[in-house]
């Protein structure tokens, strides 16, 4: 946690304290002290201010729009990459079987 200058131990630990208060950390006792995790993850907090912040907007459309205008080709290769893995598999692709002529076989 020293990198410019030193923080007292006091002042780390109000943070915690105010952190875990919030909802942002959790502390398990060890001995006399506690031991801090975060409750999530960077990636999962700024999802959320996204879609909170998407959630809030009066036209939804129009803000992903101004919002995807924003985005540097690779992040919309990585929106493309995640919109695939939240889809899942393909289903277009015909199933042999089903369909109209399936049972005039």
């Amino acid at each position: 946690m020293q990198q410019e200058r030193s923080i007292a131990y006091t002042t780390v630990m109000t943070v915690l304290d105010n952190l875990h208060q919030k909802g942002w950390v959790r502390r398990e006792a060890e001995g006399r002290a506690y031991r801090y995790e975060a409750v999530s993850t960077r990636a999962a907090y700024a999802a959320a201010l996204m879609n909170d912040a998407w959630s809030q907007s009066d036209n939804p459309t129009a803000a992903l729009i101004a919002f995807f205008g924003m985005m540097s080709q690779e992040q919309r290769e990585a929106l493309r990459d995640a919109i695939r893995i939240v889809q899942g598999p393909e289903t277009s692709a015909p199933n042999p079987g089903s369909g109209p002529d399936a049972g005039e076989r």
